[in-house]
């Protein structure tokens, strides 16, 4: 049985382990930021785990790979580990929409179908247009951690990353409104 998670849970685990890792980076560095960044987003699951009575798949994805990526940093004292995840993780959804559509099936419609619905030409066109999205964004954090200081990457991790995925995200407003089922929708 689910219980009614604490309105702060779902922000709190989300960026909160994110904005320790900026904090600690600030004052002590990449690999003190990275071993918080693993304690914040197990504590995180424990919290989702304690608070919902389960773990949600995108959650648990996103831990597994901190774990992963995090945990070479550490243990091999590289910061190209955690540097590299952005890129792989954005690689992965990349692959699996796009693959998606092309056998037009719709990953997103199975996350999202229950709380948003659309047309299939609407899921066909999200689909697509994020899965672009997330190819495009792991080029960016490749071609940014490649060029540029541990600084300005850990910048554009924190906030480049965000702020660009809530303004692509806020730019798909108008597709979602137009292919909502019903009288309305327009399927071209």
């Amino acid at each position: 049985m689910h219980r009614a998670a604490p309105r702060w849970l779902k922000p709190a685990t989300e960026y909160g382990p994110l904005a320790l890792f900026f904090i600690v980076y600030s004052a002590e560095g990449l690999l003190p930021a990275t071993a918080v960044l693993l304690a914040a987003t197990a504590l995180g699951l424990l919290l989702s785990l304690f608070f919902l009575r389960r773990v949600p798949m995108m959650p648990l994805f996103a831990a597994g790979m901190v774990g992963i990526f995090g945990g070479l940093t550490l243990w091999l004292q590289d910061e190209t580990f955690i540097k590299v995840k952005p890129t792989i993780i954005n690689a992965i959804f990349a692959a699996i929409l796009l693959g998606g559509h092309a056998v037009r099936r719709y990953p997103l419609q199975l996350v999202l179908g229950t709380s948003l619905q659309m047309t299939e030409t609407g899921w066909r066109r999200l689909t697509l247009r994020l899965g672009l999205f997330f190819a495009v964004l792991a080029g960016l954090n490749e071609l940014v951690w490649r060029t540029q200081s541990t600084d300005f990457w850990v910048a554009f991790k924190v906030f480049g990353l965000i702020g660009l995925t809530v303004a692509f995200m806020m730019a798909q407003t108008p597709l979602i409104l137009r292919h909502r089922p019903g009288e309305n929708s327009r399927e071209n």
